[in-house]
C-alpha cells in the first residue's frame, strides 16, 4: 500500500543532509522535469516581483523567494520531516516507534508541484511552488506533469493499493483512476452533511497514521475502512470512494 499525502505550502527550515541530488530522488524517470522546475525557480528567485506573481506571495513572503534561490545548494530532510503543517501534525510521523516507523516509510510518499511524487526518505530542501503556481512561459503545471508523472502512479497502483489524500489540484498533476479516494463530511445535527474544508487535512493526517500503525495490508478500499474504523474513527466506502464522517 501506498499512502499519497498532499504536500504543504509551510516547511520546516533547514536540514541535516547534503544538497539537493536529483538523480538520488526515488522515480528516476522524473528527473528531467524536475530538473528544469529546480532551475526556472531558482533564476525566477533573482526577479522577486515577477516571483511573487507567479508563486502567489506578497513581499512579506520573500524569504519564500530567499529558500528557492538556494535550492541547488540547500541543506536537506527527508520528506517526511521536510513538510509541516495540519496534516503532518496529525500523522506526527516523529512519535511513532517499532515496527510503525518502517511501515510509514514505506507507505507514505507525498504529491509535488516541484518533484512530481517523492518517498518519505527522499531527501529534499525546503521550497515553494504551489500546484497553482503560474512560472514565466508555462502553462498550467498539471500540462507538463500529467504526461511523465502519470505512468509512474499507474505503475505503483499495478503494483499495490494506493491510497490518495492529495486536494484536487495536486491530484490534478497526475491523476490514478484505480486510487482509493478520500473525502472527509461533517455531519449536522438534522442529517445533513458538508463538506470539511480546512480541518479535512487534520483527518487525513489521522486516517494516514492510523494506515501506518497497522500491520494488515489492504487490497481494496473496503479493507481500508476497516483499518479507519479499528482506529476509532467513522468511514463509509463505496466502490473506490472513502468518505470520512466527523460531527459539524
Amino acid at each position: 500500500m501506498i499512502v499519497l499525502l498532499p504536500p504543504s505550502e509551510t516547511k520546516r527550515a533547514g536540514g541535516d543532509g547534503p544538497p539537493l541530488r536529483l538523480d538520488e530522488l526515488s522515480s528516476p524517470g522524473l528527473t528531467p522535469l524536475r530538473a528544469e522546475l529546480v532551475d526556472e525557480l531558482v533564476t525566477l528567485a533573482a526577479d522577486p516581483p515577477a516571483c511573487r506573481r507567479a508563486l502567489g506571495l506578497t513581499a512579506k513572503q520573500d524569504g519564500e523567494i530567499a529558500r528557492n534561490a538556494e535550492l541547488r545548494a540547500a541543506p536537506t530532510l527527508p520528506a517526511i520531516e521536510r513538510y509541516t503543517g495540519v496534516l503532518y501534525d496529525a500523522l506526527d510521523f516523529g512519535s511513532l516507534r517499532g515496527a510503525s516507523v518502517g511501515r510509514a516509510r514505506e507507505r507514505l510518499a507525498v504529491g509535488s508541484a516541484l518533484f512530481g511524487i517523492v518517498r518519505a526518505d527522499d531527501r529534499i530542501p525546503a521550497y515553494r511552488l504551489s500546484a497553482s503556481a503560474k512560472l514565466p512561459g508555462r502553462r498550467g503545471l498539471s500540462t507538463h506533469w500529467r504526461p511523465v508523472l502519470e505512468p509512474v502512479l499507474e505503475k505503483l497502483a499495478t503494483e499495490q493499493l494506493v491510497v490518495d489524500l492529495r486536494s484536487g489540484a495536486y491530484a490534478s498533476l497526475g491523476r490514478i483512476p484505480e486510487a482509493v479516494r478520500v473525502q472527509v463530511l461533517a455531519e449536522h445535527a438534522d442529517g445533513r452533511r458538508t463538506v470539511v474544508s480546512h480541518f479535512n487535512k487534520a483527518h487525513k493526517g489521522r486516517l494516514a497514521r492510523a494506515l501506518v500503525e497497522s500491520r494488515a495490508e489492504p487490497k481494496d478500499c473496503g479493507a481500508v475502512a476497516a483499518i479507519a474504523r479499528r482506529a476509532g474513527m467513522r468511514v463509509e466506502s463505496d466502490g473506490n470512494e472513502l468518505t470520512v464522517v466527523v460531527p459539524a
